[in-house]
């Protein structure tokens, strides 16, 4: 890649970074929506749920792209 494409691409990423910057991810507390909230003990976000199961097939992803990497380098 020519230099000027990185330094093009690398600017494109960091203004799409900072145009998200002010946009709020949770609502400010005290902005009741009418829907209900998370009690304790409840998951978060539904990511929570798969954490493990994420783990391991990142793991194993990585054992298997390790694998076949070694063997196209021999």
């Amino acid at each position: 890649m020519k230099t000027i494409n990185k330094l093009i691409l690398a600017l494109f990423l960091f203004i799409v970074t900072f145009a998200y910057a002010d946009t709020p991810i949770m609502p400010p507390p005290g902005d009741d929506d009418g829907g209900g909230t998370v009690g304790p003990g409840a998951p978060a976000s539904p990511i929570d749920m798969y954490i493990i199961g994420l783990v391991l097939v990142a793991v194993m992803l990585t054992v298997f792209f390790a694998k076949k990497y070694n063997t196209q380098k021999v």
